[in-house]
């Protein structure tokens, strides 16, 4: 990790409380660091590179629109977010920390399929700034379908899918640790502030020097319910 800055993405599967849980943990360290020093940002990102088109075909108002096109239009997006708004932030003062909701594992999960190799995918975000630590939000499939309410979707078919998506995601982490990255599982089940305090145990095990997590007591003040 590098002594200047630190890059955090906030993975996980929908239902697991993944951008609640982004915001909470940059109120934690915007307590610690300060507000001016915490970025809170997600992909895909509507500022950048066709973000407006990703937004659409993401909601179903273009289509059809295959892996191969999602595969390369995110990774623009990717590299217009990085280029233009996460690296100079972190590059223009020290000790400043980007949180990201979602990014190039999301691309593997979700865009990687037989015919298009999750190395493939990779190569097309070879560009992309790593991450210096990546936290997958993990929970079960009653808890992922409880919070969101889908109600309007079979359960059994909701599950199935989240299933799938769960396995890949597992998959695709320990491809990426093959290839030395910083990636833990938190187990997002229980309260907000218990999963922070998992969060921050987990940062703390990667930070530099200058990036000491509150303690637990003291994130405790930061709380809240899942949307």
């Amino acid at each position: 990790m590098a002594q200047e800055s630190c890059f955090i993405v906030i993975e996980g599967l929908d239902g697991t409380g993944k951008t609640a849980m982004a915001h909470q943990l940059a109120a934690a360290l915007g307590q610690w660091l300060g507000e001016a020093q915490v970025l809170v940002t997600d992909e895909p990102h509507a500022a950048s590179c066709g973000g407006d088109f990703l937004r659409a075909a993401l909601g179903r108002q273009i289509r059809p629109v295959t892996n191969w096109t999602l595969a390369l239009a995110f990774a623009a997006n990717r590299a217009d977010h990085t280029t233009r708004f996460i690296t100079p932030f972190l590059d223009e003062v020290p000790g400043r920390v980007v949180i990201c909701d979602r990014y190039y594992l999301s691309s593997l999960v979700y865009q990687s399929s037989e015919s298009l190799p999750a190395g493939e995918v990779m190569a097309l975000n070879a560009g992309a700034r790593r991450p210096d630590l990546t936290l997958f939000l993990n929970a079960s499939n009653q808890v992922c379908y409880d919070r969101m309410h889908r109600r309007d979707k079979n359960q059994e078919m909701f599950e199935d899918q989240l299933e799938q998506l769960r396995d890949k995601y597992h998959h695709l982490i320990t491809f990426l640790q093959a290839r030395g990255e910083h990636i833990e599982e938190i187990n997002a089940e229980p309260d907000m502030a218990t999963v922070l305090g998992s969060m921050l145990a987990a940062l703390a095990r990667h930070a530099p020097p200058w990036l000491t997590p509150p303690a637990t007591s003291d994130s405790a003040r930061v709380g809240g319910i899942y949307p």
